[in-house]
C-alpha cells in the first residue's frame, strides 16, 4: 500500500530565485544538509530525464530521475538504486509564487515499504514522520541557499538567520 507525505514552507524569497537553485539538478548538495555529493548520471543536466546520483553523509546513496517537469515550477522524481526498505518511491519538489518577494516551497513523497503489513505500519508510524522532518530541513536549506548563495553543510544556519527568510 502506498504512503503519502507532504510538507510546505512559506519563505521570503522570490519563486524565481528558488527555481534557479532547484533547476540546477545535480547540485542538491549545496542546500540539502544530509547529501555529501551529487553528480549527473547522464548528459541531461536539467529537465525531463535528468538523472543524479546522491551520496549521503553516512555513505549510502540513491539515484533520482526527473519523470515529470514543469519549467519554473517543479518536478517529480523516481527514486532508485537505494538501500532503504522501500519497494518504490517517487518524490516531488516545486515552488509557487505568493507575491513578487515570497513563495511557497512544496515537497512530497509517495512510497511503498517492503515487509507486508509490518512494513506498512513502519511506513505509517515512522517513515512518514521522518520524511516530513527531512523535507523541512531540505526546504529550509533551499531557501537559505537561494538567498545567500552559501552552502548548507551538515547543519542548518541559526534560528536568527532563518527568521528573516522563513514565514512563520
Amino acid at each position: 500500500m502506498t504512503h503519502h507525505c507532504e510538507k510546505t514552507l512559506k519563505v521570503n524569497v522570490p519563486a524565481e530565485k528558488i527555481w534557479q537553485v532547484l533547476d540546477d539538478y545535480s547540485s542538491i548538495e549545496k542546500f540539502a544538509m544530509t547529501i555529501k555529493s551529487s553528480a549527473s548520471v547522464n548528459d541531461i543536466s536539467s529537465g525531463l530525464g535528468a538523472k543524479r546520483s546522491c551520496t549521503f553523509n553516512d555513505g549510502s546513496s540513491l539515484v533520482e530521475e526527473i519523470i515529470e517537469y514543469q519549467a519554473g515550477q517543479g518536478y517529480k522524481m523516481d527514486i532508485s538504486n537505494h538501500s532503504m526498505p522501500l519497494k518504490s518511491m517517487q518524490s516531488e519538489m516545486k515552488v509557487t509564487a505568493i507575491d513578487e518577494n515570497s513563495s511557497e516551497i512544496f515537497m512530497s513523497a509517495d512510497f511503498v515499504v517492503k515487509g507486508g503489513p509490518l512494513g506498512w505500519v513502519m511506513g505509517q508510524l515512522l517513515m512518514r514522520a521522518v520524511m516530513k522532518g527531512i523535507f523541512k530541513k531540505v526546504m529550509t536549506g533551499l531557501a537559505y541557499h537561494s538567498v545567500t548563495g552559501e552552502l548548507v553543510s551538515e547543519k542548518l544556519p541559526s534560528d536568527e538567520e532563518l527568521a528573516k527568510i522563513i514565514i512563520a
